[in-house]
């Protein structure tokens, strides 16, 4: 059995919105996203591309017989408000620990309220019902949207929909947003999203900063845009402008949402945007392990935070792989790459990630 994980809203939101030359929405085997919801409860309105999935007469779930789902990259569930998995399936240890320590607290309260709370659990389990009947059939874990259809959809309002069938040519002329990378706070994008007005509206966009030879804004504010004229190339430098990136979007983000973009939205906004994740949230370009030789550099660093009364996880996420899980196609050329070593160095002092590695 594959299992289950949880799947937070920014990540199907990602999921929906990565595209190569289209949106991957296209592809048979990318995407199989189901509703556990009423018929009546879709019908309503549903998540794009979502399909309902169908009971039996004894109220088990059915296999969507249009899907192979051995084949299938991503399942994603969903039913109204799901919000946790038990003990058997939790992904995320730090969340398990927490729910764990208020179970206790919560014991005599449940108690007191378990005949009102019948309804609400039959409604949470929807999905995780339905993810354990598929979860026989996948070779990657079930995800089961974490907050369900209410949650998803008070974030992201235009992703909703009546439209239940979608015909080829349909799928093809989706037009995906660009990828979220802090949630209402940082997006990464092309230039085509970057000139949608509609983009700007529905993600409630302030600033922009365009890492292109291109001229492309809606904003007609100077101060909202900043605009680095670098080409992509292995020759151009990027590093130099990192600073003033990094503190444009600082202080952009205390006012509203951001949009870093270049022409394609796979090198020089992803070699920012990692540039800025390194400096304001102290990810090295690659994650650290608990028995990594460079814990000398990380304790270094949360004596630092500590100082400064800054939060700073033990062991930090690399910039690499979260900026690759937003957005999976993102390519920086091998003269960003580089550079992105030589802002690590700058921050921490040395080099902590060999980007010698392959996939860098």
């Amino acid at each position: 059995m594959a299992g289950l994980v949880l799947c937070e809203p920014t990540e199907l939101y990602n999921i929906l919105n990565q595209s190569t030359k289209l949106s991957r929405l296209t592809e048979p085997n990318y995407l199989c996203l189901l509703d556990a919801r009423t018929k009546r409860e879709y019908n309503e309105s549903h998540v794009i591309t979502a399909r309902r999935v169908k009971q039996n007469p004894m109220g088990e779930y059915l296999v969507p017989e249009s899907v192979e789902l051995e084949c299938v990259k991503y399942c994603v569930v969903y039913d109204g408000k799901t919000s946790f998995l038990d003990d058997t399936y939790y992904d995320d240890y730090e969340e398990k620990e927490k729910d764990e320590k208020g179970t206790k607290a919560a014991s005599e309260t449940s108690r007191s309220k378990s005949s009102s709370s019948c309804s609400q659990n039959a409604e949470v389990g929807a999905a995780i019902q339905c993810a354990r009947v598929l979860e026989q059939l996948t070779r990657h874990p079930v995800r089961i949207l974490k907050g369900g259809y209410e949650r998803f959809t008070a974030c992201y309002h235009f992703l909703r929909t009546q439209k239940i069938f979608w015909m080829p040519q349909e799928l093809d002329a989706l037009q995906p947003y660009p990828v979220e990378i802090l949630p209402g706070q940082l997006y990464m994008g092309d230039c085509r999203q970057a000139c949608d007005q509609q983009i700007q509206k529905d993600l409630k966009i302030k600033a922009q900063v365009n890492i292109s030879e291109e001229i492309a804004t809606l904003f007609t504010d100077e101060s909202k845009t900043l605009h680095v004229s670098v080409a992509d190339s292995p020759d151009a430098d990027l590093f130099s402008f990192f600073p003033t990136i990094c503190h444009f979007i600082d202080a952009q983000m205390a006012l509203g949402a951001v949009l870093v973009f270049s022409t394609l939205g796979l090198s020089r906004s992803s070699t920012a945007v990692m540039a800025f994740l390194m400096h304001s949230s102290h990810y090295p370009l690659k994650a650290l392990s608990g028995h990594s030789t460079t814990g000398q550099h990380w304790s270094w660093v949360l004596r630092q935070g500590r100082a400064k009364g800054t939060k700073i996880p033990r062991l930090p996420k690399g910039a690499w792989k979260y900026i690759q899980k937003c957005k999976t196609n993102m390519r920086p050329n091998r003269g960003f790459v580089q550079q992105l070593s030589d802002w690590e160095s700058q921050i921490y002092g040395s080099a902590i990630t060999d980007i010698s590695e392959p996939h860098y």
